[in-house]
């Protein structure tokens, strides 16, 4: 039987028109990688970092090939329990002050039996404050890096063993919300300070997510929309989107068929997003993958808007209403790459002004 990453990959177009394809959102250090698979990757990609150990992966990667890789440091949701906020507290105090919730009474002594089969897999706590220096050092290293993969997520249960070798068990403790956005908004205010675009993880925290923008857009203010946002392999309703797209200049969505086409439901929000807005990922662990996966997406985007596909590229820049797909995931993406969205964010605030004028204007005259 075909894989289909083979029959995917009859599909692809010539190379002139993949070097303009952007994976805006993967994760190729979760496996092993040849330079021959790099130096064959017809694609530019956003390297994700998770954690501590794949912070330097990313780097390394970035260095060896910089034309190819935009690197993206930070802390994943799924890994925020292993940092800690107070210094010189021991491993067992972190974790027990941290995933014990003491609001469940009678159960204390149960989650201190779970607590100590985990601890042993658990690695030492690292202190906030050292992960923002080495954070700030490999942002400013490489200019063009981004804040990623950093985040909310309330569905996720820390797993009995981190080998990835072990099959996946699941304990019942989560993290925290709280501590989660705690860390991830050490992780933004630092990306507001340096302007660096970020890549944003949501699940099952939508309205927590909503809460968080609005927070830091009121915290930070002009120098928040100074950076862009994506949401990658966003989950969220139609009518979700459309207020957040409404309300924040800078928040792009990007989709793969990797998690997105779980259900459905994604189609109607490339068909209801801001055509300017959206961009493709593969959210892939093998760097192997990536190309066909992204452009599975960029093909399912085409289709839902009705858009054509460049076979092949015409390096004379065309009208806009003649671009092809590639083209306007291209523009998308420099767009996004470039930030800097305070006259958007002034139109939008004069529009509201002038709504409320209305709406002043006919209570007034209704009086």
């Amino acid at each position: 039987m075909m894989s289909m990453s083979t029959s995917k990959s009859r599909d692809l177009p010539v190379p002139e028109v993949l070097a303009h394809v952007i994976d805006v959102h993967c994760h190729p250090t979760d496996s092993m990688i040849l330079a021959s698979s790099m130096d064959s990757l017809p694609i530019k990609i956003c390297a994700m970092a998770t954690k501590q150990s794949d912070q330097s992966l990313v780097r390394d990667l970035a260095l060896a090939w910089p034309g190819k890789v935009i690197p993206c440091f930070g802390y994943h949701p799924w890994f925020t329990h292993w940092i800690s906020r107070e210094p010189s507290i021991s491993k067992e105090h972190h974790y027990k002050a941290l995933l014990i919730d003491q609001s469940h009474p009678g159960r204390e002594d149960d989650l201190m039996k779970a607590l100590k089969r985990l601890l042993p897999d658990l690695p030492e706590p690292i202190l906030l404050s050292d992960v923002l220096i080495t954070l700030r050092t490999n942002l400013i290293d490489f200019p063009n890096a981004m804040l990623g993969e950093v985040g909310l997520d309330r569905s996720f249960r820390i797993p009995w063993s981190p080998d990835p070798n072990i099959q996946r068990k699941l304990s019942d403790f989560t993290v925290p919300l709280e501590h989660q956005i705690y860390i991830l908004e050490a992780q933004l205010k630092l990306a507001v300070e340096l302007k660096r675009n970020v890549s944003l993880h949501s699940v099952k925290a939508q309205q927590a997510t909503l809460q968080l923008i609005d927070r830091m857009s009121k915290q930070h203010g002009e120098a928040w929309d100074m950076i862009s946002i994506d949401i990658h392999s966003c989950g969220m309703s139609p009518e979700m989107w459309i207020m957040l797209e409404k309300s924040h200049p800078n928040i792009y969505l990007s989709l793969s068929t990797t998690i997105n086409a779980r259900s459905l439901s994604y189609r109607a929000l490339i068909a209801a997003c801001d055509p300017r807005r959206i961009l493709a990922e593969s959210d892939y662990h093998d760097i192997c993958g990536s190309t066909e996966r992204t452009w599975d997406m960029i093909t399912t985007i085409a289709d839902v808007r009705g858009w054509h596909v460049e076979k092949e590229w015409n390096p004379a820049v065309p009208e806009e209403g003649e671009w092809g797909t590639i083209r306007k995931l291209e523009e998308n993406w420099n767009a996004f790459s470039r930030g800097g969205h305070l006259d958007k964010r002034r139109k939008l605030d004069a529009k509201k002004r002038n709504r409320k004028d209305r709406k002043d204007t006919i209570h007034w005259d209704g009086d």
